[in-house]
């Protein structure tokens, strides 16, 4: 039987794990919205508007200040980096196909994140580091785009 108790995340990665909360949210939207048939730039829409404004910024953060703890040659860091990079192609070309794949990779590599590189952290990261971290992820609430399709 498969243990699906909850991860323990030390303060100061909970701001990123709520990231990837709405991260989540987002490949689910993509998805309800393609069941709809929603129009394809609606969809485009409300996808660059995140990335732009959510997801952008939390990858650069994650590169900056958090993946530097294990090493940017780690291989669990050469991994979470080529997904970012995948997912900045994808979003250069949204249409009906690259959506569909942009959720299953970005949920993927969300997953891929919080049970294998964050613990890795938790587990290695100094109390410099750590204070970095703090200093950096305000844990401000998210703001939803006005179009909510999804309902």
């Amino acid at each position: 039987m498969k243990d699906n108790k909850p991860l323990k995340r030390i303060k100061e990665l909970i701001p990123f794990s709520k990231d990837h909360h709405h991260g989540l949210l987002l490949c689910w939207k993509i998805r309800t919205g393609l069941k709809k048939g929603l129009a394809i730039e609606r969809l485009s829409d409300y996808t660059l508007w995140f990335y732009q404004n959510y997801l952008a910024p939390h990858f650069a953060l994650e590169e900056i200040y958090v993946f530097p703890i294990l090493g940017m040659e780690h291989v669990l860091i050469q991994k979470a980096c080529k997904d970012h990079q995948q997912i900045e192609s994808i979003m250069a070309q949204l249409n009906i196909e690259t959506l569909a794949e942009l959720a299953d990779l970005l949920e993927a590599h969300i997953r891929f994140e919080e049970r294998e590189v964050f613990g890795q952290i938790q587990e290695l990261a100094t109390e410099k580091q750590l204070a970095a971290i703090r200093q950096i992820h305000n844990d401000d609430a998210f703001i939803e785009h006005a179009d909510t399709f999804w309902k």
